[in-house]
């Protein structure tokens, strides 16, 4: 297709995306109070553990609509996943070899329920997460949290973790491409623990050791996983272009 009729392509499938989010969101707007009391949950834990007074406050006019709306939003978007993943993957398919579309497809399949497992990491210890932190506040303090903050916190946490759960099947992704092989994976593991280290340093407390570790394990076996795919997977390249250079005298990358 011309540049003008990929444009056009795209604006088709980004408006039955945003379509299909709209549908979503109508249906997440009904969901919002279990889901919002749900990431509450945590604040009132606080008040009955610590002794003292906890509370989300709305500090406007609209902030109580604007928090619905974005959970509203935020759900639709996880809805209607299935459905603008679709779009997105109708509008690259044409663009790729038969062997890409295979990587794209195992891509897709391993990291949706990859990513959905990082969420629920994240809403699991997001409750250890605020009992930890608004404990640092004084006996005679309160805790109140405006209802927008709290929401950011929560959200970008879970979000973080879930992508965080996500980065090993891009490391698969970029061996079956040949862009790293799986001797390099393997050889990188020291700084790649210290790089889950500090992630989930950052995404937990550091006094939250239990938290922490909790987090660090599967991200780690997550790794070393990723790290004997690519492995087995270049010994298997190997073996087939060492078959064609003795069949036809050379390379099947050349």
């Amino acid at each position: 297709m011309s540049l003008g009729q990929h444009l056009v392509e795209l604006r088709k499938r980004l408006g039955w995306s945003a379509l299909a989010i709209l549908v979503g969101s109508v249906g997440g707007w009904f969901l919002a109070d279990p889901v919002w009391a749900a990431l509450s949950a945590p604040i009132i834990a606080v008040a009955e553990e610590q002794g003292r007074e906890a509370a989300i406050s709305y500090t406007t006019v609209s902030e109580a609509f604007d928090t619905r709306l974005i959970i509203s939003i935020t759900l639709g978007i996880v809805i209607a996943s299935p459905f603008w993943l679709y779009q997105l993957w109708a509008f690259i398919v044409p663009a790729l070899h038969k062997k890409e579309k295979r990587y794209a497809v195992g891509f897709l399949g391993a990291a949706i329920p990859l990513f959905l497992a990082g969420c629920t990491a994240g809403w699991v210890i997001l409750p250890n997460i605020v009992t930890l932190l608004t404990g640092f506040a004084t006996a005679d303090s309160q805790t109140l949290l405006t209802a927008r903050v709290y929401l950011d916190f929560a959200v970008k946490l879970v979000l973080a973790i879930g992508i965080g759960f996500v980065l090993p099947v891009v490391l698969v992704m970029l061996n079956f491409t040949r862009v790293l092989t799986g001797v390099s994976i393997v050889k990188g593991w020291r700084w790649a623990i210290i790089a889950i280290a500090t992630f989930t340093a950052i995404a937990t407390p550091a006094a939250d050791v239990w938290s922490m570790v909790l987090l660090a394990i599967p991200m780690i076996g997550l790794y070393f996983l990723a790290a004997a795919i690519s492995v087995l997977h270049d010994k298997r390249l190997a073996k087939r272009d060492a078959a064609m250079t003795d069949e036809y005298g050379i390379r099947v990358d050349e």
